[in-house]
C-alpha cells in the first residue's frame, strides 16, 4: 500500500514538474516575441501615417 501512495505522489509531483516546465518554456519563448515585436516597432518612424486610396 505504501509503495503505490510513493508511486502516485513521484507521478503527481513528475506531472507538476512537467508543467511547470511547459510553462517556463513558453514564458521565455513569449517574452522574446514579444521583445522582438517591440524592436521592430522602434525601427518604423514614429508620426501619423498617411494611406492613400485611388
Amino acid at each position: 500500500m505504501k509503495t503505490k501512495f510513493a508511486a502516485s505522489v513521484l507521478s503527481a509531483l513528475l506531472y507538476a514538474q512537467g508543467l511547470l516546465g511547459f510553462a517556463a518554456l513558453a514564458t521565455v519563448l513569449l517574452k522574446e516575441r514579444a521583445h522582438a515585436e517591440i524592436t521592430a516597432d522602434a525601427d518604423m518612424p514614429s508620426g501619423p501615417s498617411v494611406l492613400v486610396v485611388r
